[in-house]
């Protein structure tokens, strides 16, 4: 018994859908990749200054109860450092549960314009009186994504181009986007600010991962690495472009459809 011809349009979508799903499993198996890393390497470090005050304290307070009251001030001395290192504990606790919970659970893509999040998410963000020169596509920008997604992404990428300009007078971050050949987007997200060498940025979008030390920036490392795994569960590539003083662009490429796994 001959079965009907498959139309060649179910075909076509079928294989997007299967595409789609290859590209989520990927997206969340290196997701899950780098939340173990993370948890095996990156979490022990404030384990460890805490771990190596821990003794000093211990002695500082058996010598308080033997009456030396000079121990008193080695207390608060040692006390300072673990509290730093337990604060530091939490909010890498806490961006782990982030990254963990956006690479679980279904998207609810919609049409969402780019530029008027975008705009409203810098009245937010920019600090009062900083003086920065933002520059805006003229017309909108419709993405198929899920809301609260873009929203974290554009803040992630906003807040780091923010912080990386700092200094700057003025700061000038741009938006820019135009279409794609096969539909979609590319977009970027442009600063002035501090840039970096790309030849060592191997890491730029792993949790946790710096290129400047903590005294110039501060921050955990952990802005591109959300970006990063939002993007991927929208089937979107995101990269880089910098030079060391000469500030920085991220780059997406965004499909036209989005699927909802």
């Amino acid at each position: 018994m001959a079965t009907p011809a498959q139309d060649p349009q179910d075909a076509r979508d079928a294989g997007a859908e299967l595409s789609a799903l290859r590209a989520e499993l990927a997206a969340l198996r290196q997701a899950h990749a780098g939340l173990l890393h993370a948890v095996s390497h990156d979490l022990r470090a404030p384990l460890r200054h805490i771990s190596s005050f821990a003794p000093l304290l211990r002695e500082a307070v058996q010598a308080l109860q033997a009456g030396d009251l000079a121990a008193g001030a080695e207390t608060e001395e040692f006390l300072q450092p673990m509290e730093q290192g337990a604060r530091r504990l939490a909010r890498m606790i806490d961006a782990l549960l982030l990254l963990s919970r956006t690479a679980s659970g279904p998207l609810q893509p919609a049409p969402i314009d780019l530029v008027a999040q975008a705009q409203a998410l810098a009245a937010q963000l920019a600090a009062p009186g900083a003086l920065v020169q933002w520059q805006w596509p003229a017309a909108p920008v419709l993405l198929q994504a899920d809301a609260a997604q873009l929203r974290q992404l554009l803040q992630a990428l906003l807040e780091n181009a923010l912080k990386f300009s700092q200094g700057r007078a003025p700061a000038q971050i741009a938006l820019r986007a135009e279409p794609l050949a096969g539909g979609g987007w590319r977009w970027s997200v442009q600063d002035n600010g501090a840039g970096f060498d790309l030849a060592r940025a191997q890491g730029l979008f792993g949790l946790f991962q710096r290129l400047h030390r903590e005294s110039e920036f501060e921050g955990l490392g952990v802005g591109l690495a959300l970006a990063q795994a939002i993007a991927q569960r929208h089937g979107a590539r995101i990269t880089a472009q910098a030079q060391p003083g000469a500030g920085c662009t991220i780059h997406l490429d965004w499909p036209a459809h989005v699927s909802h796994v």
